[in-house]
């Protein structure tokens, strides 16, 4: 498996022997079934317990090779480690590897999604918005609002029984078309609650589990970044070079990035550093804000780099470059840009610099 500090480094050659590398290599393009067959494995490999570090170059490892199959994947991997979290008893969250899985919290609309008590269980009725893939997969973990609260509950629901209806008929996206996201109708569909009112959001996994979307970015560009490397090399041209030049510091500010809020959540050592490049350890909201906000940067310098110094050409002509391009560029914008720096600014100051 490659490591994050290795994935920019790393040639994907034919004769690459990475099993991740072989394994996307394998897939078709657009492939959904073939892609949760993938994340079914892959939870076993680097599933909850697994080292973060390990989880998220495995996932920079497949979207440096298709964005698609890493934003399939990356869900799944993320409701198995939630389910781990909680204190369902460990043989129910093992059979939990046996299904594919999706996590449902937006929010919004005019039916939010709310659970109630029955003498049968809990009960689940309203739309939830922004559900991808929800007509592929087995089960999802949802957030609901119990007897109209404004908190939010976390739910393992089976999508295969009655009473739920999937509408893909919005999904319009050029960019990771394959994974088509709508709402879901849940009309008297029975759920499991795995914990009570804002579990989910005040867990340290929370956000651990945002850096694992942030190192799909990151495989992303690092995989636009190589086209433009190719593209350098075999055309050499100052400009090019120095569009180049660009995309390497961007990436190699997100590797680091990842690379220390992986030191941190994995609950490694850190490493000898001078005083003046020695930063305390920040509660793991700050880590995955500053974490999502430098790659999602870094994305967007490479992708602009990256047309400047190709042109038009590869983004019409060559099919993997043009659905790299596209996947990144949609999903990059899961970072919500300036209200997402501004958060970040206003946690910071309300406490001392850190800095």
């Amino acid at each position: 498996m490659l490591a994050v500090s290795d994935i920019a480094a790393t040639d994907l050659r034919d004769d690459d022997l990475s099993p991740l590398v072989t394994l996307a290599a394998q897939l078709r393009a657009n492939d959904v079934t073939a892609a949760l067959a993938a994340a079914r494995m892959l939870g076993d490999s680097v599933g909850p317990a697994t080292r973060h570090a390990d989880r998220w170059s495995a996932l920079a490892t497949l979207a440096t090779c298709d964005v698609g199959l890493a934003r399939i994947c990356e869900p799944h991997l993320d409701a198995l480690s939630i389910l781990d979290e909680s204190e369902l008893p460990r043989a129910v969250t093992a059979r939990a590897s046996e299904r594919t899985w999706g996590v449902f919290a937006a929010e919004g609309g005019d039916e939010p999604l709310g659970a109630r008590r029955s003498p049968d269980g809990w009960i689940l009725d309203g739309v939830k918005p922004w559900c991808s893939l929800a007509a592929s997969l087995d089960a999802a973990l949802v957030t609901a609002r119990v007897d109209g609260s404004d908190e939010r509950s976390l739910f393992a629901v089976e999508l295969r029984q009655p009473g739920i209806e999937t509408d893909e008929s919005s999904w319009h996206a050029r960019g990771l078309a394959e994974v088509a996201s709508g709402p879901v109708r849940f009309r008297h569909v029975t759920a499991e609650l795995i914990a009570p009112d804002g579990w989910y959001l005040e867990r340290a996994g929370f956000w651990w589990g945002a850096i694992g979307v942030a190192a799909c970015w990151y495989g992303g560009a690092v995989g636009v970044a190589r086209r433009v490397h190719r593209g350098v090399a075999e055309r050499p041209d100052p400009h090019a070079q120095a569009h180049l030049g660009a995309i390497d510091t961007a990436l190699q500010s997100a590797r680091r990035a990842l690379a220390e809020a992986a030191s941190q959540a994995d609950g490694d050592a850190p490493a000898a550093e001078s005083a003046a490049f020695t930063q305390d350890s920040a509660e793991p909201r700050l880590v995955a804000k500053r974490v999502r906000a430098t790659v999602a940067a870094a994305c967007d310098e490479v992708l602009t780099r990256a047309g400047r110094a190709l042109g038009p050409a590869p983004l019409a002509l060559d099919e993997q470059h043009a659905k790299r391009v596209s996947d990144l560029t949609l999903y990059i914008r899961q970072h919500h840009a300036e209200r997402d720096l501004a958060s970040l600014g206003s946690a910071l100051a309300n406490g001392p610099a850190p800095w």
